[in-house]
């Protein structure tokens, strides 16, 4: 039997983000350094039935046979049973993309797993369906299709021809149909040609990599000197939003940020070109990110006279400082107050809110119970 592996929470939230963020699992296992697939698959689980406090849990027989703790109180396990139904019927949203022939069964889908708790007319009004229609789905639901019939007879040729050819084949073949649309019904079943599969360049190649100069001492001698900085997702709004955010390691003050809904080499060049003028020798560190690793911004921060440092692949922990305070950022705020889903402006106001909160208000521990700013304006005295 192999050795359980306790993750911190920031790891298991960060690997949620990425997975909410369409991250691929085999790049999130790799860069986060988590060992199987079902432990991903738990977390997630975790999260989209609203059990938040089970990711704090250690690891131990308690997830199993339920001795863990619960909810805090009857009105906490309403909110969590509200929020799994209202992420439960945002689901069909999800397929708008796919074409208007899969949301029938979708619909029928979604009421059969939700009627024990709901009414079927409330289901079909937050669907935006009429009764009428998914009553007539239902009673058609075992009957075929055209489409259905076309899709099936390419399916026939393609696994006739053993997946040699590829759609411009099979179209040639299928008279009737054009082109795009057999390609896209090959696409759709994983249908196309196995016989040459394209080779891609993994997207995120690194152009550069810098060695791990911080390694992990945290600690500075005046403003300015260590900066960290971190990409961290922010699922909360009505689109995927990202923040780009660079600490000073002497206060963990943060020095700048930017909210974006492209994780582009833009999007970090923005954080980047907001600094203040920096002393010589100053050293920014990342991961190894490849809007960090990029050509473009290896090429600004050498403009600036920075000295670039970056974690290992796969330890988080080499970039603790500003991981922990994405990991306080989401603690104190979104999770606190229970906000899984709202406005896209409604998540910058908190975002912003509590970086001039945590920079000018919090007090820490480790800075004599000051405020990072208060702390760096009594030592510049």
């Amino acid at each position: 039997m192999g050795t359980r592996v306790s993750y911190p929470v920031e790891v298991k939230m960060k690997a949620i983000e990425m997975r909410l963020a369409k991250v691929p699992v085999k790049e999130v296992m790799e860069e986060l350094n988590i060992r199987n697939y079902t432990q991903l698959k738990t977390w997630m689980r975790w999260y989209r039935n609203g059990e938040i406090h089970r990711l704090h849990q250690p690891v131990g027989k308690q997830y199993t046979f339920g001795k863990g703790p619960e909810y805090e109180s009857e009105t906490a396990k309403l909110q969590a049973e509200n929020r799994y139904l209202k992420q439960q019927i945002e689901v069909l949203k999800k397929y708008e993309g796919i074409g208007k022939e899969v949301a029938p069964k979708l619909v029928i889908q979604l009421v059969e797993e939700l009627k024990g708790v709901m009414a079927v007319g409330e289901i079909c009004r937050h669907l935006g369906v009429g009764c009428s229609s998914y009553y007539r789905w239902r009673k058609n639901a075992e009957q075929i299709t055209q489409k259905e019939v076309r899709d099936q007879q390419i399916g026939d040729l393609c696994k006739q021809h053993k997946f040699r050819y590829g759609y411009r084949k099979i179209a040639a073949l299928f008279t009737g149909v054009c082109m795009k649309t057999v390609q896209r019904v090959m696409q759709k079943y994983g249908w196309q040609c196995r016989v040459k599969v394209k080779k891609r360049k993994r997207t995120g190649q690194p152009a550069f990599v810098a060695a791990n100069l911080l390694a992990r001492d945290f600690s500075a001698s005046k403003p300015l000197e260590k900066l960290v900085t971190d990409i961290t997702y922010l699922p909360y709004g009505q689109s995927m939003m990202y923040l780009s955010s660079i600490l000073d390691v002497y206060n963990g003050e943060i020095v700048t940020q930017t909210i974006g809904f492209k994780q582009d080499t833009d999007f970090v060049l923005d954080t980047l070109n907001q600094l203040p003028e920096l002393p010589e020798g100053c050293i920014l560190h990342s991961d190894q990110g490849s809007v960090y690793t990029s050509y473009a911004y290896q090429k600004a921060v050498k403009e600036k006279g920075i000295i670039m440092s970056m974690s290992r692949k796969g330890t988080p922990a080499d970039n603790s400082p500003i991981e922990t305070f994405h990991s306080t950022l989401k603690t104190e705020t979104f999770y606190l107050d229970g906000i899984y889903r709202t406005t896209n402006a409604r998540v910058i106001q908190i975002v912003e809110e509590f970086i001039t909160y945590y920079n000018n208000i919090r007090i820490q521990t480790k800075l004599n119970n000051q405020s990072p700013v208060q702390y760096r304006q009594l030592v510049a005295k």
